[in-house]
């Protein structure tokens, strides 16, 4: 099982260098993939309902030169918020840069005030993730024109940097349409449970949905220190014993993240549960 971080990117006040140290912490300590949230134009202040306070693609850019072995990914990017060639083009050319370490994390947003603020369609946002999901797999794969989608289509063009090896697709969702988008479109997928036998039940609805196709499940939880870590520890291991080949840890207010993601590595490392 991978323990991975989720950045935290929930405070305006928050230094930039902040994500610098932390990610190069998180790397230090033995965590596989760092995530970061977004949100383009949230109808109320940033914090705890709305992460994303610097661009993650912009973000992930920079903490792929300050990093070496780290993984670097959205949690989850709100796809149909975005334009599908430019997101394209910004991911294949961070997986360029980052010599394979990014790893494109999905969702199709929750929140109708942001849709609305920046023009979006909210009623057909799963529809067009899909179709963004489908050109980026054409796109990433070498995939030339003419490309006639549903909804995204180019009757000439050359796109480049074609990724050298897979761009793993994540999708994040509880709902059955994540698992089928997962189950369609995507390497991973991350569930929010709310609890092991929650995540169980979704994990062995993926793997039915994708049949053939090896998804790999992983959860998402929180901890903000406020139980004792050896809880966090069993919780963590409770998911793995689920199913879970990947758990993400967000780590509450980025004061005292640090201290926190440690303390869970270590105490990990303790029982041999992480290398």
């Amino acid at each position: 099982m991978e323990l991975q971080v989720v950045l935290p990117d929930e405070s305006p006040s928050m230094p930039a260098r902040t994500l610098v140290e932390l990610a190069r912490a998180a790397e230090e300590s033995g965590y596989g993939t760092a995530w970061l949230p977004d949100h383009v134009l949230p109808p109320g202040e940033y914090g705890t309902t709305f992460g994303g306070v610097y661009e993650p693609l912009v973000t992930i850019g920079h903490l792929a030169a300050v990093t070496r072995r780290l993984r670097l990914g959205t949690s989850v990017l709100v796809a149909p918020l975005r334009n599908p060639f430019v997101l394209a083009k910004q991911v294949a050319t961070l997986h360029r840069l980052s010599a394979g370490r990014v790893i494109l994390g999905v969702g199709v947003g929750w929140n109708r005030p942001e849709f609305d603020a920046v023009g979006a369609d909210y009623e057909r946002r799963g529809a067009i993730t899909d179709d963004t999901l489908a050109l980026l797999h054409h796109l990433f794969g070498g995939g030339t024109a003419p490309y006639r989608g549903r909804r995204f289509s180019y009757e000439s063009g050359v796109f480049a940097p074609v990724p050298a090896g897979r761009v793993p697709i994540m999708v994040g969702g509880n709902s059955d349409a994540a698992l089928r988008r997962a189950a369609r479109y995507a390497d991973i997928w991350q569930g929010l449970p709310t609890d092991p036998d929650a995540f169980a039940e979704r994990a062995r609805t993926l793997a039915d949905l994708a049949g053939d196709r090896r998804v790999v499940a992983g959860a998402r939880i929180s901890w903000d220190g406020t139980a004792p870590v050896g809880r966090i520890a069993d919780e963590v291991l409770a998911y793995g014993e689920a199913g879970a080949a990947q758990v993400a840890v967000h780590f509450g207010e980025h004061a005292g993240t640090r201290t926190r993601l440690e303390a869970l590595a270590e105490a990990l490392r303790g029982r041999g549960d992480l290398t």
